[in-house]
């Protein structure tokens, strides 16, 4: 009988010609801006779209994708790495052919990994990720030693603010300490809860600033989520916004953001590949 370890390489060999997903870590620099809300509807509407992905609650016993949708996982990131479940086994079925691996404190358990659990984690990632279009991780605000290993090795950073001071200033603080790490990450920007077009293109236009003059730094930005009353209903009724009403002006927006995202990243397919996200996360998960 083959070892678990013998199955895996014969399936990740088998899906090496397949494709390869786009990553995305969605950040904000604090809590409260509606980071997951945005995750979760984002990848939603990717998988209207056609697409496959897979979306990873990371936000370190702040998990609430289950919350959003309404829905009680069996599994979670947890129980994986407490050896409970295969990776495979804690992917869940989200609305919409959406999977999702529902968060927990797991990423603390991180650290604890030895040398043959990281090679066995990143095999497992690797095989998992021949079946996905786009990897989305929801990581939690702010950043942490443990965060920042899944972060860096993302292949583009989604960052999640409002048009408070409060919250453009500790964005900035956030980008810009991935910026001091690695300075090629591309960045996107949403600014959310706005009152008009224009409220959210003055917030980017600060921003953007200030990672130019103090940083050296472009962004992109993705666009803007109004303040929907339709956003608030949704969240009490425990359903994704883009599912409770798709004509609500903030599902149009997000279905817009998703839009632009997807045309950005044909735009630039060539050139924004690098190097492989399992690579970079092999590489930081060994480092102690």
């Amino acid at each position: 009988m083959k070892d678990q370890a013998e199955d895996l390489r014969l399936r990740l060999r088998a899906k090496e010609a397949r494709k390869n997903p786009r990553t995305l870590a969605v950040v904000s620099g604090k809590g409260g801006v509606g980071k997951s809300n945005f995750s979760l509807n984002f990848a939603i509407s990717l998988t209207k779209k056609g697409n496959a992905v897979l979306l990873f609650d990371m936000d370190m016993g702040m998990g609430n994708l289950d919350i959003l949708m309404g829905t009680s996982s069996e599994y979670s990131i947890v129980d994986y790495f407490e050896g409970r479940v295969s990776l495979n086994q804690a992917i869940m079925n989200g609305p919409e052919e959406l999977k999702y691996i529902a968060g927990g404190s797991g990423l603390s358990h991180i650290v604890h990994l030895d040398e043959n659990r990281v090679e066995q984690f990143t095999q497992e990632l690797s095989v998992l990720f021949g079946e996905y279009d786009y990897v989305i991780f929801d990581m939690g605000a702010g950043i942490t030693n443990e965060s920042i290993k899944f972060i860096l090795s993302a292949q583009e950073i989604v960052c999640i603010t409002t048009s408070e001071p409060t919250a453009i200033t500790d964005a900035y603080s956030m980008l810009k300490h991935i910026h001091l790490v690695d300075s090629s990450i591309p960045y996107y920007i949403v600014i959310n809860r706005v009152h008009s077009e224009k409220e959210g293109q003055m917030t980017y236009n600060r921003i953007s600033k200030v990672l130019q003059n103090f940083l050296g730094r472009e962004s992109f930005y993705l666009g803007m989520i109004p303040d929907d009353r339709a956003i608030q209903q949704a969240v009490r009724r425990q359903t994704p916004f883009i599912l409770y009403n798709d004509k609500s002006p903030a599902s149009k927006s997000i279905t817009q953001l998703a839009d632009r995202y997807k045309e950005k990243h044909f735009q630039d397919k060539p050139s924004v590949n690098g190097i492989p996200f399992i690579t970079k996360l092999k590489r930081f998960l060994f480092e102690r």
